[in-house]
């Protein structure tokens, strides 16, 4: 992992074997990002997507391995009630089917492990944004 910061942005290379929210955290933390957003693309070869069921009041987990592009990654990040970072991310990955055709696949992003590379722009917010439980949700949501 490399990264470099330029006034309100941060620049994140993750490399091979590195996983991403993970280190998207790691350099949250190191910069004290307390708040913000992030976007990236970049390649995978194990992930993990989630998908809310309302009725069972839990997530479904997909654990997908190969070659995966991940073509779309948009989150953002808050403090959890701890006052450590916390990502919230979704994205798209495409892979190649045993037919040949291309397909895609997206969730809420539980994990990804990096194969090549990944590329990712963090702009933090100006001040901290925190989570509470929401009852009736159930689920933390940002504090604001």
């Amino acid at each position: 992992m490399d990264y470099r910061k330029e006034k309100d942005t941060i620049y994140l290379r993750i490399d091979k074997g590195e996983e991403v929210l993970e280190t998207i955290e790691a350099v949250c933390k190191k910069e004290g990002v307390g708040a913000g957003y992030f976007h990236g693309i970049g390649a995978c070869d194990k992930v993990i997507l989630s998908t809310w069921i309302p009725e069972k009041e839990d997530f479904i987990h997909h654990t997908l391995t190969g070659m995966l592009e991940m073509v779309s990654l948009m989150g953002n990040v808050s403090t959890d009630r701890k006052g450590e970072p916390f990502t919230h991310s979704h994205a798209i990955f495409s892979y190649l089917e045993d037919s040949g055709e291309m397909a895609l696949v997206a969730g809420h992003l539980e994990k990804a492990a990096i194969s090549y590379t990944g590329e990712i722009v963090i702009r933090p917010a100006e001040e901290k944004i925190g989570r509470v439980f929401d009852e009736k949700a159930g689920i933390d949501v940002w504090k604001l």
